[in-house]
């Protein structure tokens, strides 16, 4: 059986009174998405805080492709290959589609920009963005300031940023959040065609989305895990049912 990619043991985190991450454990398979669903409050976006480098954990332990992470922060922990895209969008507004992933190619090469001639004329960042954007189905939104562009293209701009990275594992906060169905409907397909990349841990509260996707499900109550399983498993579980879904058991 394939090592984890990712992978969390007995996390905790605790601001004053409340425990916002109870003693949690999960992980991330080789070309899976795991999805990590739950009600409001539940602690989802402090974990991938902990996971992303931006919050520290109390206890426990983060392992990303066999390494401890703990004492890496954000950066670092990109650098290796764990790439997030946010619940809010942190794109640049102002620059083009293309020049936004241009910077990640560029971080990537570890060089700084050229100023000795026109940054959009250097081949060694446009091409390489360029295909990024292809990638994802933005080609021909290249020029389109990345404020002009959809929710749902800018979704697909964050990924494109975080495959010219070089991404290992994808953490992805709520990606079909503020989109209509259609837009739903694309990106779902074209996160099922992204497992293959690089696995995809997804917080999201569009079930439609989680049960068309999830190798897996994690679910999460208080900051405690009441279950994990396969889409079936959650689907009949009594305790998730009475929890989050809204159902009597």
């Amino acid at each position: 059986m394939a090592e984890p990619v990712l992978k969390l043991s007995n996390l905790t985190k605790t601001f004053g009174a409340l425990k916002a991450t109870d003693d949690v454990s999960l992980d991330l398979k080789p070309g899976e998405i795991h999805a990590l669903i739950g009600p409001n409050g539940a602690g989802k976006s402090t974990l991938i805080h902990q996971i992303a480098g931006s919050l520290r954990p109390d206890t426990g332990s983060i392992r990303f492709l066999g390494h401890d992470v703990g004492a890496l922060g954000v950066p670092e922990r990109a650098r290796m290959g764990l790439g997030r895209t946010f619940q809010i969008s942190s794109l640049t507004p102002e620059f083009s589609a293309l020049r936004n992933v241009m910077l990640a190619v560029q971080a990537r090469q570890g060089t700084s920009f050229r100023f000795f001639r026109p940054v959009m004329r250097d081949r060694t960042l446009t091409e390489p963005a360029m295909a990024m954007l292809e990638r994802v189905g933005l080609a021909g939104r290249a020029a389109v300031p990345a404020a002009e562009l959809s929710h749902g293209e800018r979704r697909q701009l964050e990924i494109a940023i975080a495959l010219a990275l070089g991404s290992k594992a994808f953490l992805l906060d709520e990606p079909m959040a503020g989109m209509d169905p259609e837009g739903s409907k694309t990106l779902t397909g074209f996160l099922d065609q992204l497992r293959a990349e690089a696995p995809i841990l997804l917080v999201e509260h569009d079930m439609d989305a989680v049960f068309a996707l999830a190798d897996r499900i994690t679910v999460l109550v208080y900051g405690r895990v009441i279950a994990t399983g396969t889409v079936e498993d959650i689907r009949n579980d009594a305790d998730v049912r009475r929890a989050y879904l809204g159902e009597e058991a």
